[in-house]
């Protein structure tokens, strides 16, 4: 092998040559993986935050408004049967919706007459306005 090279000092200029062919190379490769992964890291944070930032809501959930009405109280009613035709899902129980009925209309105890009038809460997706 060393026949092809004029003298020895070629030879070894030219295995170092190579030597730091090969390690650019290695160099090159180990910078370009770093790259992707930074990128890769980057792209998933960003990702990441966004999702925990962002307030959007999905479509298949809807505004809903609170309202008010008034109405009348028919001879047999309760503030029990009232919250069972007029609440919805917004109230965890009918004692809530009864509390609510009571302090909005000042009734110290559950008791109603009929005629009287009464404020009620209510939810629509509809806005009024």
């Amino acid at each position: 092998m060393r026949d092809q090279y004029r003298t020895e000092t070629e030879y070894y200029a030219e295995r170092r040559i190579k030597r730091n062919r090969a390690r650019r190379r290695k160099e090159i490769r180990r910078k370009l993986l770093l790259s992707a992964v930074s990128f890769c890291a980057a792209i998933t944070l960003a990702l990441c935050l966004n999702g925990f930032l962002s307030n959007a809501k999905s479509s298949e959930e809807s505004i809903a408004y609170k309202y008010y009405t008034s109405i009348q109280i028919e001879s047999g009613q309760t503030l029990w049967t009232i919250a069972q035709t007029h609440m919805d899902e917004h109230y965890q129980t009918p004692e809530d919706y009864v509390r609510e009925v009571m302090r909005m209309n000042s009734l110290v105890d559950e008791k109603i007459i009929a005629g009287q009038h009464l404020i009620i809460p209510y939810y629509s997706n509809e806005f009024i306005g």
